[in-house]
């Protein structure tokens, strides 16, 4: 169950209507233990406290609307050096194995965005949690 912690921090208008944002968040719904917190503009997912996934509008004044997920060592440079206009690396976290992708370039793919928050969260949540998701 994903259930909205919103701090007391002025949230973001932009966030509060995002399309993009309410289907990340139906996505992440589905996952054993989550929890979204609103931060302004953007969101955190988090299961047992860890975060495994960012919402980013305009992080920095950077103009971008993305998720940022963990993915596996070495594909968030992978990712990047195939599709720069969609993916890229993500200050502070890039270093750690993330990626971000955007979601304001063209037509969103939902089960790619589906497929990078799942493997974000089996790399993020307790081992229990994580089998849940097991592929078919």
């Amino acid at each position: 169950m994903c259930r909205g912690r919103v701090p007391s921090k002025k949230t973001g208008r932009r966030a509060q209507t995002d399309t993009r944002l309410t289907q990340v968040a139906q996505i992440c719904a589905g996952l054993a233990e989550t929890v979204m917190e609103r931060l302004e503009s953007h969101a955190a997912f988090t299961v047992r406290e860890k975060k495994f996934a960012y919402f980013l509008d305009n992080h920095h004044g950077d103009g971008i609307i993305a998720i940022t997920c963990k993915v596996a060592p070495g594909d968030n440079q992978s990712l990047t050096k195939a599709q720069p206009e969609r993916f890229y690396l993500p200050a502070y976290l890039a270093s750690k194995g993330w990626v971000a992708l955007r979601l304001d370039q063209g037509e969103i793919d939902w089960e790619e965005v589906q497929e990078l928050l799942y493997e974000s969260y089996r790399r993020t949540a307790p081992k229990r949690l994580a089998a849940r998701l097991q592929v078919d």
